[in-house]
């Protein structure tokens, strides 16, 4: 059970370095912090297309690292 748990650990662990590295920039520079700052506070439409596909398969991925991680400490006993 550990084996599987690890092999499946470091699958999501590769897909998870690949989905953040696909994921473009949140801020280009001094002008991407000021229109960073700017879109929190009056909102601003949610990213689209790819963009927002990546970041939920981001979270998907990260919930499953978490579980697999805590499996293998616990199967690891």
């Amino acid at each position: 059970m550990h084996t599987v748990l690890v092999i499946l650990l470091v699958i999501v662990c590769i897909g998870l370095i690949a989905t953040v590295l696909l994921q473009s920039g949140k801020s280009a520079g001094l002008s991407g912090a000021i229109s960073g700052g700017a879109e929190q506070l009056f909102g601003k439409q949610k990213a689209r297309g790819l963009d927002l596909v990546l970041h939920r398969i981001t979270i998907v991925l990260v919930v499953l690292f978490f579980l697999l991680t805590i499996g293998v400490a616990y199967f690891k006993l």
